[in-house]
């Protein structure tokens, strides 16, 4: 089948580096006489019939901004199948689309590997997320510019935590993988790391800072993942999942948010020190994307583009070492690649 016209959909959490990935698209596909169909926010942009065409002039000058140019939004085809999922294959004949490149985490990606496999709907996708949790590829892009946003305002609290001899909680994104708090929290020298990995143990902790505090220390930082659990037993709530309301989303998924605030009050309860915490929240996932999220939103987008000229369709780039190769698309809806162990021991051995 020859591929004359393809849609591209960014869905989910915004990120930084996804206007790379679709300049990169874009541009590689016109080269390959392609064109190009913007579906606005996500898949609601394909139940709705809502586009804008996507020239390589439209792209030149988008590598450096932060968000999407498409929009986006946690729309999920398959909440109400019977209805929605026939109006996504009726745009897509409509439209006149050959083939799909939704961008997106496991649940965009997630929808993607359904239409694939339960209707042949020619599909590549293309993982992002800040959280780093996608199994299949060593990093997304988007990840670099949130632990490089952490970073720096984790350095900021610093001054005001020594001003005042505090211990700061930074909580920060990351659902239930630890990568953007264990990266954070081992780049700003946290005091201690917790992530959702592992119970947040909290006499350990407060002994620890307390004998940080013995040994000189004015101050403490700690980094906490908003996945983080308390350790059974070790503080009233035990250890589920600390949310925002309680609701779900389109997917199913709670809204995380409210362990660091939790956490400080332990710790200030535990330790006697006063303790403060702050929330790093929407900020995380703002503003340009760094170098290396540019160029890897870039490599991700220009793959896509030649895999969808190759008709290898059901698969999604992936960084495999330092190479972007091709791998199953279901590798995106499978099991959350959670922070790999030695990180995690890499920051213990800074702990007091």
């Amino acid at each position: 089948m020859a591929i004359k016209r393809v849609g591209v959909l960014t869905g989910g959490g915004d990120c930084p580096g996804l206007n790379a990935v679709i300049r990169g698209l874009v541009t590689r596909l016109a080269a390959g006489g392609v064109a190009t169909v913007g579906l606005l926010e996500g898949w609601r942009g394909l139940l709705e019939a809502r586009t804008r065409d996507l020239s390589v002039a439209d792209v030149r000058d988008i590598l450096h901004l932060g968000g999407t140019i498409l929009g986006s939004s946690r729309t999920n085809p398959f909440k109400n199948a019977e209805r929605d999922v026939p109006r996504v294959l009726e745009n897509v004949k409509k439209l006149k689309l050959d083939a799909l490149v939704p961008v997106g985490g496991d649940d965009t990606l997630g929808v993607a590997a359904k239409l694939y496999t339960q209707h042949k709907l020619p599909t590549v996708g293309v993982p992002k997320t800040i959280d780093n949790d996608l199994s299949g590829t060593e990093f997304t892009f988007g990840f670099d510019t949130a632990v490089e946003v952490c970073t720096q305002c984790i350095d900021r609290v610093r001054t005001t935590a020594e001003s005042h001899r505090r211990v700061l909680v930074v909580e920060v994104m990351g659902r239930h993988a630890g990568w953007i708090a264990g990266f954070a929290g081992l780049a700003a020298g946290a005091d201690w790391v917790c992530v959702p990995e592992e119970e947040i143990d909290i006499e350990a902790l407060a002994a620890s800072l307390a004998r940080g505090r013995e040994a000189g220390d004015l101050y403490n930082l700690v980094v906490v993942a908003e996945g983080a659990k308390l350790a059974a037993g070790g503080a009233p709530g035990g250890a589920g999942d600390v949310t925002q309301d309680g609701s779900l989303d389109s997917f199913g998924h709670v809204k995380l948010g409210g362990i660091g605030k939790r956490l400080a009050k332990l710790i200030e309860e535990k330790t006697g020190f006063e303790a403060r915490h702050v929330i790093l929240g929407h900020v995380q996932r703002g503003g340009a994307p760094t170098a290396t999220d540019r160029i890897l939103g870039t490599r991700y987008g220009v793959k896509a583009a030649e895999m969808v000229l190759a008709g290898e369709f059901g698969r999604m780039p992936a960084l495999v070492g330092s190479e972007i190769k091709a791998v199953d698309l279901s590798f995106a809806a499978g099991e959350t690649k959670t922070l790999r162990p030695d990180y995690l021991a890499l920051a213990k051995v800074f702990y007091a």
